[in-house]
């Protein structure tokens, strides 16, 4: 998916810690003398959020720890109704690469690490990229992948900012977000009916949405089909799914959609009125296959993906 645009990060919003932010760079330099850390917090910490929002592309900085720094990562998601968020970057738990979330309930919890903090050069700029598509994270160090984790559940169109941890300076370099289009990852069955809902009504729709719909057989490349289906509801933003017929490979993808918290819109045709015990506590859009039919589904479908992605 091509991506749409990118920006330099120039407003910043110190939350938590002392920062110096220019214009070319965003320095902590350490605790305030009132902070206070978290029982989940051994070490003292430093927030500051950034004012661009997005929920897929990638931001990219540089980042230097000074002797006795712990961390610096980029932070995703922050949420200012309940401060959950999700890092990613260089430090933490004595390992060079982490990815790690906040719920303010349970703390802070690693989803992923490897290397080394010794392996880590102090004073040393490394650049740093993590991207987010749908629900997966991957962390690039020195343009080198070294982390990928998919999240438990989307984070949505929350703002981004930076993260530091210890008692000594971090330096990051400018902040770039670049980001990309929404995508809808389509579950539907494979046969001419299906395929040309899927072209006429859920294609045009979502573009008008700015969103990219696409499905498993619009993926070319080889391996497993599975891998490319999982890999689809992850990555995506919303999934977008025609339960009419009992399909078991349609219901699995829904499952699975469900199970990651997916924004998801079912879809069915009115005269099925026997819809599986599983779904039938979910709102779906009935629709008629007729000529008014097919407005009244995109009129449906169209209000369902604004109210997702309303800001």
């Amino acid at each position: 998916m091509a991506e749409e645009f990118s920006s330099t990060v120039s407003a910043w919003a110190p939350m938590v810690g002392v920062w110096e932010a220019g214009q070319d760079s965003v320095t902590y330099t350490g605790p305030s003398k009132l902070g206070v850390s978290l029982p989940t917090e051994p070490s003292p910490y430093g927030i500051i959020l950034g004012g661009a929002r997005f929920d897929s592309g990638r931001v990219r900085t540089t980042i230097n720890l000074s002797s006795d720094a712990e961390a610096g990562r980029i932070l995703l998601g922050f949420d200012a109704r309940d401060a959950r968020y999700v890092t990613a970057g260089i430090g933490g738990n004595g390992e060079a690469y982490i990815i790690e979330e906040f719920d303010p309930d349970y703390g802070a919890r690693r989803l992923a690490g490897a290397g080394s903090m010794e392996n880590l050069l102090m004073d040393h700029f490394y650049p740093v990229e993590v991207r987010l598509d749908g629900q997966r994270v991957s962390l690039k160090v020195d343009n080198i992948k070294v982390l990928e984790h998919i999240l438990r559940e989307p984070l949505g169109r929350e703002q981004i900012g930076l993260f530091a941890k210890g008692v000594s300076p971090v330096k990051f370099g400018p902040v770039e977000v670049s980001t990309q289009s929404l995508s809808a990852f389509v579950v539907i069955q494979f046969t001419p009916q299906f395929d040309a809902l899927y072209e006429e009504v859920i294609k045009p729709v979502c573009a008008e949405q700015g969103i990219q719909a696409y499905r498993a057989s619009d993926i070319y490349r080889p391996g497993v089909i599975i891998q490319d289906i999982t890999q689809g509801l992850a990555g995506s933003n919303v999934v977008i799914s025609d339960i009419t017929p009992p399909n078991p490979n349609v219901f699995y993808e829904v499952g699975y959609s469900h199970a990651l918290r997916k924004p998801t819109i079912l879809l069915a045709d009115r005269r099925e009125t026997d819809l599986p015990f599983d779904v039938s506590g979910h709102r779906v859009i009935f629709y008629d296959d007729t000529i008014r039919g097919k407005s009244s589904l995109e009129t449906d479908l169209r209000q369902h993906l604004t109210n997702i992605f309303r800001q």
